[in-house]
């Protein structure tokens, strides 16, 4: 008689289901959410209907008919995955890519690995990586925001990152870059063009910072991941401020805030224990720089976390909690 079932993680305790787990991350994700669909439009509504939708249409149909299990549609999981995969795309991305991408996201990253709790990697992530590589002008194909034109169609432009990368190349001077976009306090509150997840790095603050509240998930991640890109960057910025940026400027851009609260801490494909959770956030942050400011990318974000999430057995291993009962020296 089978007496114990050994299940990956998440294991959840102190009275939270997994459900509750994941609508409070999609409470959390809400307000940045609106903020898209009023700054991006129509077309921010659709790509967003269009991912979440045919996420938990695959998760069923995957379930019900290649894994012939029960559904568990319900623990809200597909849902999460669907709105940070639109999140990290063009809110005119075509609505068949955005399909197509959640089938990476949920077939490949996710339920080939025998579903929730057993996936190495994140895989919103997963699916945004295939998309950027397969469809390279369209998912960069950026709309920008103007601040006379909420709710309407999407104009297409360099986003920051992307105009400070390209200038870079050109020999210009960061001086005369920063001329050319927004503030970085407009950026922070949300004109701030790129992917629909960039939006408002605000609201995704806000929401980061409801999860740590509801603890949903821990700082040692969000915070070791801002203070390396903070750190490192300001490290270069201080040697010469015509040729590296001010590190605030990383802060406020791209997917930083989004990764920071919302991916890197995926409780699945995170490290377990606190040490191994700085090392983690501390090694996306420096990857991150070391993309943006070296890499043929602008952005680095989901890269450097599928590298890290890589590094996640190892970090384990290394910095394994205290087993319950184990004798204790020197106390």
């Amino acid at each position: 008689m089978k007496l114990l079932t050994v299940s990956g993680s998440p294991h959840i305790h102190g009275g939270l289901s997994v459900e509750k787990v994941m609508w409070l991350v999609v409470a959390a994700m809400a307000p940045a959410m609106l903020a898209s669909f009023y700054f991006f439009g129509m077309g921010a509504i659709k790509v967003t209907l269009a991912a979440v939708l045919s996420a938990v249409l695959f998760e069923y149909l995957i379930t019900k008919f290649i894994m012939k299990q029960k559904s568990q549609l319900g623990d809200g999981s597909a849902v999460i995955t669907g709105i940070l995969l639109a999140f990290n795309v063009p809110s005119t991305l075509p609505i068949w890519m955005i399909v197509l991408g959640s089938l990476m996201a949920i077939g490949v990253a996710k339920m080939s690995f025998g579903g929730l709790g057993k996936n190495p990697f994140n895989p919103a992530i997963v699916g945004r990586v295939f998309l950027l590589i397969s469809f390279p002008v369209q998912m960069t194909s950026y709309p920008i925001i103007e601040k006379v034109f909420p709710m309407q169609d999407a104009i297409s432009g360099a986003t920051p990152l992307g105009i400070v990368k390209e200038g870079l190349k050109k020999g210009d001077s960061v001086s005369s870059l920063m001329d050319q976009i927004p503030s970085f306090t407009d950026m922070f509150l949300g004109m701030n063009g790129g992917s629909m997840g960039e939006v408002s790095a605000f609201l995704l603050l806000l929401g980061g910072l409801f999860l740590i509240f509801k603890k949903i998930i821990t700082w040692h991640i969000p915070v070791s991941f801002l203070a390396s890109i903070l750190i490192f960057s300001g490290i270069f910025w201080l040697i010469n401020p015509e040729v590296y940026v001010n590190p605030l400027f990383h802060l406020v851009t791209g997917g930083v805030m989004l990764g920071a609260f919302f991916m890197a801490t995926d409780m699945v494909t995170s490290p377990m224990t606190g040490k191994g959770q700085l090392i983690f956030g501390a090694g996306i942050g420096i990857l991150t720089i070391i993309i943006r400011v070296w890499g043929a990318y602008p952005e680095g974000v989901s890269f450097a976390i599928l590298l890290m999430n890589a590094v996640v057995p190892h970090l384990n291993n290394a910095f394994k909690p205290k087993r319950f009962g184990k004798e204790m020296k020197n106390v």
